[in-house]
């Protein structure tokens, strides 16, 4: 009796902790703990902050259950930082290896988290979520207001250079508004679209299809996302209406002369028409000033590579429209060329502009563009992108602690992703300088930050996070995935001031309710899915013109001299929501949620797929072929038996062997996966230089294409075979590369077993294994590893040299036979 009686108290005392917790926080609360308010996949990196103004930190967690008030897990994998902004002691509370499903507290002493939600379905339809704010920023016809704005745009200024006379009408109606104010910038509207096109070709599958082209509800057959983008296309062909003719803004700073909403624009002169600043690559006005302009290259290789995207994106849908995006990416691409430099903008009455400094990027990007869709890339220009590539091989805030507004746009080079997965991994290592810079200021404190609080700080932690990811993509390294996974919590909640940074995401978290917008402030309306400006330096904010809080600070406690952030209609400079950044966080979350729900946990090693689900008892035996097959027959009539299917990767020469043809009509009646595994057998890099390749890509596809069209003659389609195992099982980034432009994916087999082995023959000495040593090194390997054989790719030989008697396939019935008793269902690789 006595300890169920303690055992109550003990749940009536977490029952009230939890309800207090659901209260606004007390005044003389002194440690909170910070999470991802919007949730964590269930095999994904898991950590919370402790932060306390106390001396104290906690020697252990536990993980409470919401529905049950129990404690479903314990651990002391708490790691201590000490003091960091308004905090005397901080620490990361790891549980990365809690990976129930469902809805938990996280209890530190007497302190306790948030809501934390686990489960693979966090990130579903956040970036579609995000998608209402760039329909909310609409110039023409606003959706959301169902009402047009802004029809009168717009007038020439600087027209000179191009032969116009300045105040000729040009029709510049259409595209996105900046950020809460008016103004309309072809740089951030270029870098927004090619995200948005980005954001649909390498995740088409995360996005839906409840809109019409014009915003208003209903299905119109294209994603959501495509028709974003398409709006932002539209209106960048007409910034760009002749070959000599650019346009780089529409408005300027007297935009900020009150907040109203958009259709009351009347302050320029000219009725309800804007100015319309042509690119001269000359300087222009600022505020007293002049701008740093240099040349036309920065605003124009923008237009480029969204052109060329899109007309690749379009091409199936809209044949005409993209051509005229591919004729515009042309012309786009000689205005660029016309004075190489950068573009900055205008402002008329303060110095505020977005000061971009860097152009090479852009024009690395531009050039990577024109291979988009392309079977056999163009070298040149896959020699000029790599060129611009190393000019500027590492973003220069990446190495810096401060920089000026705007002054290294895009925060990410996205030229570097493109020429990497063209198949040049050199730009991979340049992504990584870049991490290792902010990693060497992130790891000294508990939150991994190392993004400086320059004006707009959660634009760059956006950009920051997807390097990080496309790093990893590229290189199969994940040392950096802590880093990656803290800078993506820091946008959610994840940060000193435990809120997240995104107007209504998650909808039961804290979330701004007070931003810097004329939609909110006048009129109440929600601006769902924005990402505001974020924190910024305190010696910033106190020298920005015109800032005013307009009420108490609800985060007073979590201010310093570090940096603040305040939800506050008076903060233009915290708490502003920009286009262009939710547009980047746009993609970053369809790449998490694609990556949440992916396959499947699956390994990759420089970008091939080397073991299926390590949390599911399945295993897929592959067997290769290429000058032997003495095995087939005994093969195909265990897997018969034992009512298993396989995978079989065999060369163009299998293919084509006359002698093997009725055995491979027999495996694809059996209903095996038959693919390719090069058509000659070619060895595609060295064994000791792995980097060091021996093939060009244009033998790498010419091959594969035969092995392909000794494929065909069987009936096997390139779409029924798209996983393809390398010859010799040895490849590097650059062939992985190769494989995934090919709209292939390349796998391998999984390291630690000796099933490879099955091949050699006495006289190779040491390397050779007995079919007993290699049963014994996976059944030793299952018994010994904390996940057994889980999602292993067990790689085996169809046939093998007839110097080799000791045949291994002969042992694969109590093979099979033992997986099965181990409760492993076998399968095709492609199940």
């Amino acid at each position: 009796m006595r300890n169920k009686f303690y055992a109550t108290i003990l749940m009536l005392g977490i029952c009230f902790i939890l309800y207090a917790f659901g209260t606004k926080h007390s005044q003389n609360e002194s440690s909170w703990i910070r999470i991802n308010l919007l949730g964590y996949p269930t095999e994904s990196i898991k950590v919370a902050i402790w932060a306390s103004k106390s001396d104290q930190t906690p020697k252990r967690f536990e993980i409470i259950d919401q529905e049950t008030k129990a404690v479903v897990y314990t651990s002391t994998d708490i790691k201590s930082f000490g003091a960091y902004g308004p905090f005397r002691q901080t620490a990361r509370l790891d549980f990365s290896d809690f990976k129930q499903n469902g809805k938990f507290y996280i209890r530190a002493g007497e302190t306790i988290s948030p809501l934390v939600l686990i489960n693979n379905d966090v990130y579903k339809d956040a970036a579609n979520f995000c998608l209402r704010y760039m329909r909310q920023q609409r110039s023409g016809f606003n959706p959301y207001l169902k009402d047009s704005c802004h029809t009168h745009d717009g007038f020439v200024l600087y027209g000179g250079k191009a032969g116009i006379k300045d105040s000729t009408h040009f029709d510049a109606t259409g595209g996105w508004h900046d950020a809460s104010d008016y103004l309309q910038y072809a740089t951030t509207s270029a870098n927004a679209t090619y995200h948005l096109l980005m954001a649909y070709r390498d995740y088409p599958q995360v996005f839906s299809d409840t809109q019409q082209a014009n915003g208003l509800d209903g299905k119109n057959g294209i994603a959501d996302v495509l028709d974003e983008a398409r709006w932002g296309l539209d209106w960048l062909l007409k910034m760009h209406p002749k070959k000599n003719i650019m346009f780089n803004q529409l408005a300027d700073d007297r935009d900020h002369i009150s907040m109203r909403i958009p259709k009351e624009d009347n302050q320029y002169g000219k009725g309800f028409e804007r100015p319309l600043y042509l690119i001269t690559g000359e300087p222009q006005q600022r505020g007293k000033f002049m701008n740093n302009t240099t040349g036309t290259s920065s605003t124009a290789a923008k237009f480029t590579s969204a052109f060329n995207l899109g007309a690749i994106l379009f091409k199936n849908r809209d044949k005409p429209y993209a051509r005229i995006l591919t004729e515009k990416a042309q012309s786009a691409y000689h205005y660029a060329l016309l004075k190489p430099g950068v573009t900055q903008t205008v402002s008329v009455k303060s110095p505020y502009i977005y000061a971009e400094d860097n152009w090479v990027d852009d024009m690395e990007l531009a050039e990577a563009s024109f291979n988009f869709g392309k079977e056999k890339p163009d070298r040149g220009k896959a020699k000029l992108a790599l060129k611009y590539a190393r000019h500027e091989t590492v973003t220069p805030w990446l190495k810096k602690d401060t920089a000026a507004h705007y002054q290294y746009y895009p925060f990410i080079n996205l030229g570097h992703y493109e020429v990497a997965k063209q198949g040049d991994d050199t730009t991979t290592a340049y992504y990584k300088t870049g991490i290792e810079q902010v990693w060497n200021r992130a790891k000294n404190n508990a939150f991994y930050r190392g993004i400086p609080f320059i004006w707009c700080s959660n634009n760059l932690t956006v950009a920051f996070a997807m390097q990080c990811n496309w790093y990893a993509e590229l290189s199969g390294d994940d040392t950096f995935a802590a880093l990656a996974q803290a800078n993506f919590d820091w946008i959610f909640g994840c940060n000193p001031w435990g809120t997240s940074m995104v107007y209504g995401l998650p909808q039961w978290g804290d979330t701004p309710t007070d931003p810097h917008s004329a939609f909110t402030h006048l009129k109440n309306y929600p601006i769902d899915g924005g990402l505001v400006d974020g924190p910024v330096y305190t010696n910033i904010y106190k020298n920005l013109i015109g800032i005013k809080l307009n009420d108490a600070d609800e985060y007073a406690d979590f201010q310093s001299d570090l940096a603040v952030y305040h939800d506050d209609y008076g903060d233009y400079s915290t708490n502003e929501p920009t286009m262009d950044g939710t547009a980047s966080l746009i993609y970053l979350l369809a790449a998490k949620a694609a990556q949440a729900n992916l396959t499947d946990h699956k390994t990759k090693s420089l970008g091939a797929i080397i073991r299926g689900d390590s949390t599911q008892k399945k295993i897929h035996l592959v067997f290769t072929g290429d000058e032997f097959a003495d095995g087939g027959e005994k093969i195909r009539a265990v897997l018969a038996h034992e009512d298993v299917k396989a995978s079989f990767f065999l060369t163009g020469n299998f293919y084509r062997n006359p002698k093997f043809n009725t055995l491979i009509k027999k495996l694809k009646k059996d209903g095996h996966y038959l693919g390719p595994h090069s058509d000659k057998h070619l060895l595609y890099c060295d064994w000791d230089k792995r980097d060091s390749l021996l093939v060009t890509q244009d033998e790498f596809v010419k091959d594969l294409e035969a092995n392909y069209d000794a494929m065909a003659t069987f009936g096997i389609t390139r779409q029924a075979a798209r996983y393809f195992l390398p010859p010799y099982e040895w490849y590097n980034q650059t062939i992985s590369n190769w494989t995934k432009a090919q709209d292939l994916q390349l796998i391998n087999f999984t390291p630690g077993t000796r099933s490879n082995a099955d091949y050699t023959y006495p006289q190779m000495g040491k390397s050779y294994k007995t079919s007993a040593e290699i049963y014994q090194s996976i059944t030793t390997y299952n018994e010994t590893k904390p996940n057994g054989l889980n999602g292993f790719i067990l790689l085996l030989h169809i046939g093998t040299d007839a110097r080799r008697t000791d045949k291994f396939y002969h042992r694969l019935p109590e093979l099979i036979s033992y997986l099965k008793h181990k409760g492993y269902k076998l399968d095709r690789i492609d199940n």
